[in-house]
């Protein structure tokens, strides 16, 4: 950086040579490291550096391997409103994708260094470099990068000679340990650059490149609701009743308030991903989820096992009837007039029985769902599903499992509903009889435009090589 009491001239032969020859290293090795904090503490008006996070040091060489200037990028500050309104991403982009930016936390040029121009040739050949070393080291790249200039000490010019922006004065806080700062009251001046292109447009896309993408699978998801509204939510939950004879630090109704809170983040559905949120958790949302104190009067986070425990003591009924209520709260009643449709998933995050659930469609509410046991399929659990979702006058669609004489008779005999069924080629004595007795409408119904040939009948749907047929009220024989 450009001291405000250095006098400016212009670089000698031999050091224009050196100018041209100097060349960045990459220190990986502990001993360089060690010998770049002991510089810093020599040198370096702020001191040594217990960097946090991710990060890189360089060092800038001559010919001969003498280091000229040395480098530390590390992870970039918490909260910047001045950077991020110039990145225009929201908070919770804020926390997902904050790896991609980078701090120059520091930067110091050393005495046998002092030639004109080092510094602006020194960052340029780094900022050439910088985000395919981090791909190396971290398997991402960096996009942004950021440093803070003390006004007292230097003009900023090495920052400005390179492309950054300066954005204005900080608040005057500074990283004390990871996620935590203390007031200096010595505001600093910011400075920003992108790295690569349009990496401002990139930070604030509702999704990142697949490329990038791993960023915010690391960060995880977090909580941002306020105390009084986990606490609000809470109460939903305080009925269920409690499988357990004593309860220690986590009420059942706590541990599926954090499960909602998981929805409500889009956090990952596993087990493992439950922990990890309730970690980030803070110790007023801890405590607002009804979490009780431990001996050290803190409140912890439940672990791996104890949701596991919670997850196979739960009353499913009654769980259900808590989550239609509070649905029924936040969206009104489900649509009347909408298709319902029944799907079984397995699930993607671990090991468990299968989930067949109803919703209407497009609205997308929620109805009921119930287990379908390993030793089973899904078709007997749809039926006795039916008689939990009010379904008549209403249609029911389903997947070809579930093309059933049975299971349509009960559909409008036992529940006066009308159905949705899928045909393919392996039922072809029902494909035939179906193709018999319904005439190809005049119109299409086209879910996929290239591929449509449609005829309504009674529910029956039938499908052959992508291409959907529906059939009007009838039988399935």
């Amino acid at each position: 950086m450009t001291s405000k009491s250095r006098p400016r001239r212009l670089p000698s032969a031999s050091e224009q040579t050196l100018l041209e020859q100097v060349r960045l290293v990459l220190l990986p090795d502990p001993k360089d490291r060690r010998r770049l904090q002991t510089l810093l503490g020599r040198h370096h008006y702020l001191g040594r550096l217990q960097a946090v996070g991710e990060q890189l040091h360089y060092a800038a060489v001559d010919t001969q391997g003498r280091w000229l200037a040395v480098l530390i990028f590390s992870a970039p500050a918490q909260h910047l409103k001045h950077r991020d309104a110039w990145i225009g991403w929201s908070r919770a982009q804020r926390d997902r994708r904050r790896a991609l930016l980078v701090n120059n936390s520091r930067f110091l040029v050393l005495p046998q260094g002092s030639v004109p121009n080092l510094a602006s040739r020194v960052l340029a050949l780094t900022l050439q470099r910088l985000s395919a070393d981090w791909q190396t080291r971290y398997a991402h790249p960096v996009l942004v990068v950021e440093t803070f200039v003390d006004p007292e000490q230097f003009c900023g010019t090495v920052y400005t000679a390179n492309g950054w922006t300066e954005l204005g004065l900080t608040d005057g806080w500074g990283r004390h340990q990871r996620d935590y700062y203390v007031a200096h009251d010595k505001p600093k001046r910011l400075f920003v650059r992108e790295l690569v292109k349009n990496a401002r447009r990139t930070l604030q896309a509702e999704h990142l490149k697949p490329s990038l993408a791993s960023v915010e699978r690391k960060a995880g998801a977090r909580c941002y609701l306020k105390v009084a509204e986990i606490r609000a939510l809470t109460e939903h939950f305080k009925t269920l009743p409690e499988y357990r004879a004593r309860v220690e630090s986590y009420p059942l109704w706590s541990l599926v308030t954090l499960m909602l809170l998981a929805l409500l983040c889009d956090a990952p559905r596993g087990q493992k991903d439950l922990v990890k949120l309730a970690r980030r958790l803070t110790q007023h949302q801890r405590r607002a989820l009804g979490i009780r104190p431990n001996a050290a009067g803190s409140f912890p986070a439940p672990t791996q096992a104890t949701f596991s425990r919670c997850l196979s003591g739960l009353d499913p009924q009654r769980l259900n009837q808590v989550l239609l209520a509070i649905q029924t709260q936040v969206r009104g009643a489900p649509p009347t007039d909408e298709l319902i449709v029944l799907d079984g998933k397995e699930p993607r995050h671990g090991p468990g029985q299968a989930i067949l659930t109803g919703i209407t469609v497009p609205s997308q509410h929620y109805l009921g769902s119930a287990l379908v046991d390993i030793k089973t399929n899904e078709i007997p659990v749809a039926r006795e599903l039916f008689g939990d979702l009010g379904l008549a006058g209403r249609t029911v669609c389903l997947d070809a499992l579930h093309t059933q004489d049975q299971t349509a008779r009960e559909l409008v005999l036992d529940h006066d509903a009308h159905y949705l069924l899928t045909v393919k080629d392996n039922q072809p004595h029902l494909r035939e009889n179906v193709e018999k007795k319904v005439p190809v409408p005049p119109t299409g119904f086209s879910p996929s435009p290239a591929h449509a040939d449609v005829r309504p009948h009674c529910g029956v749907e039938q499908r052959r090589l992508g291409k959907p047929h529906l059939t009007p009220p009838g039988s399935l024989a």
